[in-house]
């Protein structure tokens, strides 16, 4: 009895296909990125050493600029970018209960716009494409009244300075294990929609976070992927590209075929763990030895992957 396909597999047909339709031998590659706020507290000078060995080229910023004396300094950090050939795409925000743009409490939003303000003037300075966005508090898993509409009306306040500072809002989708609302890409184009501004129209996609509220990532990417200016890379597992088992090349082949493959989108790596409580690696130490084997493997598998697809669609 001859073997039929899995509907994945239909569904895998279809994305190669849709990649077919416009790509050339000649297309430029994806951009791969690394988001650094995972190797905790350790220098950064460590952290963009260990991407140039990679190979990487991009890094996402941990947005740690928490108050007016924490965090990256903008010429001292221009120049260590400079020194490692590695440029800035973006910065990864960070939104907990002090700066949350949907609390009931006043302080806590302007909290969050004063985080916002200190981030952007960071990515101005560097030339980043994007600010990562989370709508609610990190940590906060049940809902709260009205937390849909403060987070729209704070958060649209610090809209025009997106604009003022070149740098785009990138809303990111998130569990629910994590978050009370904003779990899927649907969810994310409503609220930009809320927002209606013109700094505040795209979407940070995690493919960790996907695999729990979309029912095919790579065909998400195909309906929504052209609002996306970056995508978080981890495996099912949360961990190393390549150590669970997502399908990475449907996802390539969906990034292509939207055309994503420009030089102001990223694909960037982001493997935490598959704990609740993620915010562990960004304060803590973790050996160099295992954040290098992290970071190697995980971009030699992709270029591997990125390879196979781009000769599977010739």
């Amino acid at each position: 009895m001859a073997k039929t396909p899995q509907n994945c597999e239909k569904r895998a047909a279809k994305v190669l296909a849709a990649m077919k339709k416009t790509f050339k031998a000649s297309s430029p590659k994806l951009n791969l990125s690394w988001s650094n706020w995972g190797f905790g507290r350790e220098p950064l000078t460590t952290s963009l050493a260990r991407l140039q060995k990679a190979k990487i080229e991009y890094v996402e910023l941990h947005g740690n600029r928490y108050t007016a004396d924490l965090g990256y300094r903008p010429r001292e950090t221009a120049a260590l970018l400079d020194d490692f050939g590695i440029r800035a795409a973006g910065i990864c925000g960070m939104f907990g209960r002090e700066n949350d743009l949907s609390s009931s409490s006043a302080v806590s939003r302007q909290g969050a716009l004063d985080y916002i303000r200190r981030q952007l003037d960071l990515a101005h300075a560097l030339g980043c494409q994007y600010m990562l966005v989370v709508p609610g508090e990190c940590g906060r898993t049940k809902p709260a009244a009205f937390e849909f509409d403060r987070s729209v009306d704070t958060l649209r306040l610090a809209a025009d300075e997106f604009v003022k500072a070149g740098v785009r809002a990138a809303i990111e989708p998130i569990r629910a294990d994590e978050v009370s609302f904003c779990h899927t890409f649907d969810d994310a184009r409503r609220y930009i929609a809320a927002v209606n501004h013109p700094g505040v129209q795209h979407i940070n996609g995690d493919l960790y976070h996907m695999i729990h509220h979309e029912d095919d990532p790579a065909l998400t990417i195909l309906a929504h992927g052209k609002h996306m200016v970056n995508l978080h890379m981890a495996d099912t597992n949360r961990g190393t590209l390549g150590s669970g088992i997502y399908d990475l090349d449907s996802i390539i082949a969906a990034l292509y075929a939207v055309g994503y493959n420009n030089e102001s989108c990223f694909c960037t790596c982001e493997p935490l763990g598959p704990g609740g409580d993620v915010y562990r690696a960004m304060h803590g130490h973790t050996p160099t030895e295992l954040l290098d084997d992290l970071v190697l493997t995980s971009a030699r598998y992709w270029r591997e992957r990125e390879t196979q697809v781009r000769a599977a669609a010739r």
